[in-house]
């Protein structure tokens, strides 16, 4: 089968187009540079921008599926560069599967798109997109999920997947995140609230896409659909967080402030640095605070029935796993 995975150099994409080249498909890959190890894997790469119709309907060009995975993460940024990337470049991806006549596409979405600042405990795909949102990563993509479920039909088959905190070897964004900060002190916990999070282990999310699109057809019941991803093994935040920790042999975090200062330290410095025009993200904003702050964990059933989704590396596999990763990572 040919199939394109657009941010096929990213940690997720990447995970998607390792799996799908062990099984024999032809992959494709669509991102914004080269990557040496997508070249050993023999993957056809081609290079562009998601706000690039023509270069996305081009890399399309022939292809049976589409995992759309890329995207501009982040807590904050332009308005319009999170619009170019995560909007216009998933309108791209539709226009190019229509022209190109494929007839399955699989859309990478976030559960941040339901997150309203309160608890989520158990909740499932009948959430509704609040009327508002605090940053906008969870904003565009809201609209693009939309967008793309939207596009749903008798010619094109769509899906939604909502992978929740991917982390694991490779990982380049929530990890090394966690590490720097516990490393340079700056990590602190927000309240003392056991708040269940749920997280996903990478190898699990990127094998949920895969067999989604293997369910994935028209009129299909993945198709018009989207569904949480998840390890289904919520633990208290800060417990995750602390033995993430552990395996890069860091100390667990012990300092902590409120969730109101959290808050009002968030709304502070997103006014310093829209004024000032600081560059870098800000050391807090007011959605992360609520994000730390709160529960927000997931039911994964409707993934479990409807493509046999089931996550096969525990937390405690995929502990073991990235300690040796961040052992013989280079700092």
């Amino acid at each position: 089968m040919k199939v394109l995975v657009t941010g096929g150099g990213g940690f997720l994409g990447g995970a998607i187009v390792q799996m799908l080249c062990e099984r024999g498909d032809d992959v494709r890959s669509f991102s914004r540079g080269e990557y040496a190890s997508l070249a050993t894997m023999g993957v056809q790469q081609f290079s562009g921008d998601l706000g690039d119709r023509g270069a996305v309907v081009r890399a399309a060009r022939g292809c049976e599926l589409v995992f759309h995975v890329a995207a501009k993460a982040g807590i904050w940024g332009s308005y319009r560069d999170f619009h170019q990337a995560n909007v216009v470049g998933t309108e791209n991806v539709v226009v190019a599967c229509r022209s190109n006549g494929i007839g399955r596409l699989v859309y990478t979405s976030s559960p941040s798109v339901v997150f309203d600042g309160s608890d989520v405990e158990g909740g499932d795909e009948t959430l509704p997109y609040p009327p508002r949102f605090e940053a906008h990563y969870p904003a565009t993509k809201a609209r693009a999920e939309q967008m793309a479920l939207a596009a749903n039909s008798s010619e094109l088959a769509v899906t939604a997947l909502r992978p929740h905190l991917i982390w694991g070897p490779g990982d380049n964004h929530l990890v090394p995140r966690i590490v720097a900060k516990a490393r340079a002190g700056k990590l602190r916990r927000i309240g003392t609230r056991p708040n269940l999070v749920d997280t996903v282990y990478i190898d699990n999310a990127a094998r949920a896409h895969l067999r989604a699109a293997d369910r994935l057809s028209p009129g299909s019941v993945v198709a018009g659909r989207s569904y949480f991803i998840s390890n289904g093994e919520p633990l208290p935040l800060w417990e995750m967080v602390n033995r993430i920790l552990a395996a890069a042999d860091l100390p667990p975090v012990t300092r902590t402030i409120s969730p109101q200062l959290a808050v009002a330290l968030g709304g502070i410095c997103e006014g310093l640095w829209s004024l000032l025009r600081l560059n870098g993200e800000p050391p807090m904003t007011r959605f992360v605070a609520h994000e730390l702050a709160s529960a927000h964990w997931f039911d994964i059933s409707a993934a479990r029935r409807d493509f046999g989704y089931q996550p096969e590396v525990s937390i405690d596999d995929g502990l073991l796993r990235l300690r040796h990763w961040l052992q013989h990572s280079p700092r």
